[in-house]
């Protein structure tokens, strides 16, 4: 049997940021993961690039049916302070988008930074090691395995949540919870494409690969708790919907069942400007559409409204071009669903943060039991700022073990 002060489940960003963090601090700790292969999230993301931070960070750039309790670990946790420690290892990075920041050269680097800071501190490893039980007696978790029983004063689960199942997503940390009577917030995907019911989508369907920046909406903006949001970010059509960072973005927030309405020409009044230019503008309506969108697009949309592609601008009643201005400036529609955890980047829900003490992490009815990154119901962004929720909730954690 081994025994340990600290064991981490889960060897992505969280679960390493906290490992190396406690170990530090001179904690006997294992990190443990059933994958055979380190930090495939890390690997993949933002194009093998790794977007590991975004500098405006502020807790408005999350999401959770607690919104509070994100506060804590990020002040205490700054992306200035990440970007000391890849200061530190020499990675070279750059800032792309509205205060992302992305490795030079390769994620693989923030990967083997992480390595390092564990190493720093003697954290044990067991991986690939698959975990059958998990019992909590006397103080002591004990965790029976597939490489051995492991004994431990505190337990750290940072298995994540449900997205991209490909990579080795599971429910582990949901079922942790549910054994020891933590509350559920309902999963489900986030940072997720948008689909339509094929038949309606039919129209659209033929715009596949084109893009474009939109600001985008849904839900109620308005009163005291408001549900919705608004974004101004490139949009992507698909075969089978939308997707796009400004998709992306807006998919956190959509409730299935409610529309979302796309401005495909934000900044332009397109009914006003139309119907003011009827007395001088001689064009066909598709090349006055064209000198603003992608001509594909243009011509779909006069289609789909049943506009004919050789209208003459100067012959179209006004009421005409409202109804074709409302199409462009506020479409909207429907979706019937999202492309799911297979292409979610980040799960929305998890483990209710009301259980869980902001300022450590810990569960607050079972001493020693701790829940950090995606597991829990904090969600943020797309830009950065789950990564940064990552090394927040992690270094919390590892400093209360």
């Amino acid at each position: 049997m081994a025994k340990f002060d600290v064991a981490v489940i889960g060897a992505g960003a969280a679960g390493m940021m906290c490992a190396a963090t406690a170990a530090q601090r001179g904690k006997r700790v294992v990190l443990i993961d059933h994958a055979s292969k380190l930090a495939e999230k890390i690997r993949i993301s933002g194009g093998g690039r790794c977007n590991f931070t975004n500098i405006n960070t502020t807790p408005a750039n999350f999401l959770s049916d607690n919104p509070h309790f994100c506060k804590s670990a990020l002040s205490r946790y700054t992306p200035a302070d990440f970007v000391a420690l890849v200061k530190k290892h020499r990675i070279g990075y750059h800032e792309k988008h509205r205060g992302q920041l992305f490795c030079t050269e390769s994620a693989e680097l923030i990967i083997e930074m992480l390595k390092d800071e564990c190493a720093a501190g003697d954290v044990h490893w067991r991986m690939p090691c698959k975990i059958a039980s998990v019992e909590h007696n006397d103080g002591v978790y004990i965790l029976e395995t597939d490489t051995g029983t492991i004994e431990a004063d505190a337990l750290v689960i940072a298995t994540g949540g449900l997205s991209i199942p490909k990579i080795g997503a599971t429910d582990f940390s949901y079922r942790i919870a549910s054994q020891f009577g933590l509350r559920m917030v309902e999963p489900r995907p986030a940072l997720v494409p948008l689909t339509f019911d094929p038949q309606a989508w039919t129209p659209f369907a033929e715009l596949s690969g084109i893009a474009l920046e939109v600001e985008v909406a849904t839900g109620s903006l308005k009163g005291r708790n408001p549900t919705g949001a608004r974004f101004r970010e490139d949009l992507l059509f698909t075969h089978r919907g939308l997707s796009g960072p400004a998709i992306l973005q807006i998919s956190s927030y959509w409730i299935p069942g409610t529309p979302i309405v796309i401005d495909l020409l934000p900044g332009i009044d397109v009914a006003a400007t139309l119907i003011e230019g009827k007395g001088t503008i001689k064009k066909q309506l598709g090349n006055v559409l064209a000198q603003w969108l992608p001509t594909r697009l243009a011509e779909g949309l006069l289609l789909a409204h049943g506009f004919a592609l050789d209208a003459r601008l100067a012959d179209m009643q006004d009421a005409k071009l409202r109804e074709l201005g409302a199409a462009i400036n506020q479409w909207t529609l429907s979706p019937n669903g999202s492309e799911g955890y297979r292409k979610a980047e980040v799960t929305r829900g998890g483990i209710d943060t009301r259980d869980l003490s902001q300022q450590t992490m810990m569960a607050t009815k079972v001493p020693g039991l701790y829940f950090i990154g995606e597991a829990v119901d904090v969600t943020g962004w797309l830009g950065g700022y789950n990564f940064q929720w990552a090394w927040a909730s992690g270094v919390a954690a590892g400093q209360a073990v």
